[in-house]
C-alpha cells in the first residue's frame, strides 16, 4: 500500500471551498434579492423598494392585506426577459453540477486519505471533479453577469397588473444575491483549478516509498560451514554431554 495523503492537502482545501461555493450558489438561486427596484409611488409599495429575483418579485406594503407580497415568476411567463429565463435554467444546472463535482472530489479524497488499495482512478476523479466545478462556475457566472448588466442598463420588465409593480423603476441596483453568486462562482473556479492541478499520476505513485509499510528489502546472509570438510552440520557443545555412570 502506498502512502499518498500528503499529496492531496491542497485538494482537501479545494473540497472545502467547493462545498462552500455550492452552498452559496444554492442560496443565490433561492433568494429574491437579485434586483432592487426603487419606486416613487409609495401608495402600494410603502417601503419604496421591491426585490426582483428569478423566481419571485416581492415588496412590503401596509395597504394590501399581506405585509410581504410576493408573486411567482415562471419560465413560461411571456413578460419576463430572456436573462431571467436563462438564469432559472442555468442556476439549477449549476446546483446539480456543483453537487456532482463535490461528490467526485470527495471520492478522490477518500482514495487519497483513507488508504483505498485501488488508486488507478484517483487522478481521473480529480480531473473530473475539476471539470465539473469549472462548468458549475460557468453556468452560474453567465446569468449573474447578464442580470447585472441589465441592472446597470436600467432595463425594464413589463409586469402584469397583479404584480402591482411599475414597468420601469426610478432606478435599480444590484442585489445581494448577484454579489454572493459572483463570490461563489469565484470560489468554484478556484476549487476546479486546484483539482486539475493534482499532478501525481499512477506511475509516480508506484515509485513513492511508503514510510510505514515499506517496501523493505530483506537480505539473507549465506551460511558458512564451520567444518573443514564442508559439512553443514555444526559441532556439539561438549558442555551439554553427560557421562554415564556404570
Amino acid at each position: 500500500m502506498i502512502y499518498v495523503a500528503h499529496t492531496a492537502h491542497w485538494q482537501f482545501l479545494g473540497l472545502l471551498s467547493g462545498f462552500l461555493a455550492w452552498l452559496l450558489i444554492m442560496t443565490t438561486t433561492g433568494i429574491n434579492d437579485w434586483r432592487r427596484w426603487y419606486v416613487d409611488d409609495v401608495s402600494i409599495i410603502t417601503s419604496g423598494i421591491a426585490w426582483v429575483g428569478i423566481w419571485r418579485a416581492c415588496f412590503y406594503s401596509h395597504v394590501l392585506p399581506e405585509t410581504e407580497n410576493c408573486q411567482s415568476i415562471n419560465i413560461s411567463d411571456s413578460f419576463i426577459p430572456t436573462e431571467i429565463q436563462m438564469a432559472q435554467v442555468l442556476m439549477m444546472l449549476a446546483v446539480i453540477f456543483g453537487i456532482l463535482g463535490n461528490m467526485t472530489a470527495a471520492l478522490a479524497m477518500r482514495m487519497a486519505y483513507f488508504s483505498v488499495e485501488d488508486r488507478r482512478y484517483m487522478r481521473m476523479c480529480f480531473v473530473l471533479a475539476g471539470t465539473l466545478c469549472l462548468v458549475t462556475a460557468l453556468f452560474s457566472l453567465v446569468p449573474l453577469l447578464w442580470n447585472m448588466a441589465s441592472v446597470l442598463n436600467n432595463s425594464t420588465i413589463d409586469f402584469p397588473p397583479e404584480f402591482s409593480l411599475p414597468v420601469a423603476p426610478v432606478r435599480q441596483s444590484v442585489g445581494a444575491a448577484i454579489i454572493m453568486g459572483i463570490l461563489a462562482s469565484t470560489l468554484m473556479l478556484v476549487s476546479g483549478a486546484i483539482f486539475l492541478c493534482y499532478r501525481y499520476s499512477v506511475q509516480s505513485l508506484e515509485q513513492t516509498t511508503d514510510p510505514l509499510n515499506g517496501p523493505w528489502t530483506v537480505t539473507t546472509l549465506p551460511k558458512k560451514s564451520e567444518l573443514r570438510n564442508g559439512d553443514s552440520y555444526g559441532m556439539d557443545n561438549l558442555g551439554f554431554h553427560s557421562e554415564e555412570i556404570s
